[in-house]
């Protein structure tokens, strides 16, 4: 019997600002009961012992949700369980996260309380070193995606006319008349998810959380960026209806929405590209977004089109590059430390997280 695909996505992204951060959109944190905040450096157990975690309450038939650190997707920064309204987050730089109701629903996890000081002090001067460059390499990646962002915007504004806007936004009608009955006075609410990320092992994409979700998925087909107007439409029809919605942004323009997952429909709408394609199981509907684009424009700006296509993807190349190479830099600290830190503890804060968590199951 095949494994269930797990949830997971990314809360943060490499984009052409830097860090952009969704981890406020975890959870509600109004009507949360737990939140962990794990604090602590480099190597000191906070991705084990969420890892642990989930590990136990899986086992006690609890969901998880699974955030991936997009700067190192083998890694984790954050757990959700919605049946317990709780969840489990790495609160260090870049996503800073303090309590709002200490005690009471925010607990801090102090895990370089597991590292060996005096160990740490005697390989001081290594441990500063080892990160040098890695500042720059950030820097090289938010240069070259910034270029492909624009790239990206300005052969979205050759093609995307008003008429096929309007061609898209009657297409999105046409699907909430199909697929959309009411289902509730209410509006349904909307929490946002990375489901991409450019990361050191490339350009990802996490379409096993998209099946795991949803039964049926239309694939929106383009090369040229058109289905945020279709998927802003969608959306806004599918939470005037009462269904609560998973707009996942587009990493390099989190302004703009890549997939829109409904999963109260089982419904998946999926940006698929020459770059990043639909690896699922065959999809529910097909749509080509493209060849509803003026086709005298696509042919009178075919070259332009191609040549940006070709330089975007050099400088993903090399965004990528860049990444691979802070996270060497960052994989040698994290060495530097591993040998001084008392695992066993951060196991036993693991227990210790997941009984309590548990226990008022």
């Amino acid at each position: 019997m095949s494994e269930q695909p797990k949830i997971r996505f990314f809360l943060g992204a490499n984009s052409p600002a830097g860090f952009y951060s969704l981890y406020d959109q975890l959870m509600d944190r109004d009507r949360a009961e737990h939140y962990f905040l794990l604090k602590g450096g480099p190597g000191c157990g906070k991705s084990t012992l969420m890892r642990r975690v989930a590990e136990y309450l899986e086992e006690a038939g609890v969901e998880v949700e699974y955030i991936l650190c997009s700067g190192d997707p083998g890694s984790l920064d954050g757990i959700h369980m919605p049946e317990l309204r709780a969840a489990i987050v790495d609160a260090t730089a870049p996503h800073v996260i303090e309590p709002l109701c200490p005690g009471a629903v925010d607990h801090y996890v102090n895990l370089g309380a597991c590292y060996d000081a005096v160990a740490l002090k005697a390989i001081r001067e290594e441990l500063v070193g080892v990160m040098e460059g890695y500042g720059a390499c950030q820097k090289r990646c938010r240069r070259c995606l910034a270029a492909v962002a624009e790239l990206q915007s300005s052969a979205r504004e050759l093609i995307l006319t008003p008429e096929l806007e309007e061609r898209l936004d009657r297409r999105a009608r046409g699907i909430l008349s199909r697929e959309c009955k009411k289902c509730g006075e209410e509006p349904g609410e909307a929490r946002q998810r990375f489901l991409n990320a450019v990361t050191c092992e490339g350009v990802l994409c996490l379409f096993e959380t998209v099946e795991a979700l949803c039964g049926r998925v239309y694939e929106l087909w383009t090369q040229e960026g058109l289905a945020h107007p279709m998927l802003e439409r969608l959306a806004a029809g599918a939470m005037t209806a009462g269904y609560d919605v998973i707009p996942c942004p587009d990493p390099l323009e989190p302004g703009r929405m890549l997939h829109l997952l409904i999963p109260g429909l089982s419904l998946a709408f999926v940006t698929s590209s020459p770059q990043c394609p639909w690896k699922g199981k065959r999809p529910y509907r097909r749509l080509r977004l493209d060849a509803m684009a003026d086709s005298e424009l696509l042919r009178r700006h075919r070259g332009r089109l191609r040549f940006e296509h070709k330089v975007s993807e050099a400088l993903l190349e090399e965004a990528v590059s860049a990444l691979a190479r802070a996270k060497e830099k960052h994989d040698r600290l994290e060495a530097l430390y591993n040998p001084h830190v008392d695992f066993e503890r951060v196991e036993e804060t693991a227990q210790s997280i997941a009984a309590e968590l548990l226990r008022e199951r």
